[in-house]
């Protein structure tokens, strides 16, 4: 049997959870989508703070241990909201793996340059 497209079948299931909470994505305004890119980043960012707190970052506190397996919980929970953020931002799976690419290949040439310089239009491309 074919495995399905992992990125792709992860971006179907999240548009199908969404659309049953009631956010249909296709269609929406530009203020809806303001208000929706805010709602994610939102949400992502409470979830980077659930993340930090699973890991030992109180350098003062002996007691604190690494919960592996609530950060890998929380990792799953970023990308729920980041897939979630793309479509509000009309990308499919396929366009964020180009973006990803090609950006990639910007970060790649960036640390061949030494990075000595910001240069926003190195990523216009994109």
């Amino acid at each position: 049997m074919d495995q399905p497209d992992q990125l792709r079948e992860l971006f179907r299931m999240q548009r199908s959870l969404n659309e049953r909470i009631g956010v249909h994505t296709d269609g929406m305004t530009d203020e809806q989508k303001t208000e929706w890119v805010l709602n994610y980043s939102r949400a992502m960012t409470q979830e980077i703070a659930e993340l930090t707190d699973s890991v030992p970052w109180k350098w003062w506190a002996k007691y604190q241990k690494l919960d592996e397996q609530n950060a890998r919980v929380e990792v799953v929970d970023l990308f729920h909201f980041l897939i979630s953020l793309a479509q509000v931002l009309g990308m499919s799976a396929d366009d964020v793996f180009e973006a990803y690419m090609k950006k990639n290949e910007v970060n790649f040439q960036r640390q061949d340059s030494g990075y000595t310089e910001k240069d926003e239009n190195d990523s216009k491309h994109i």
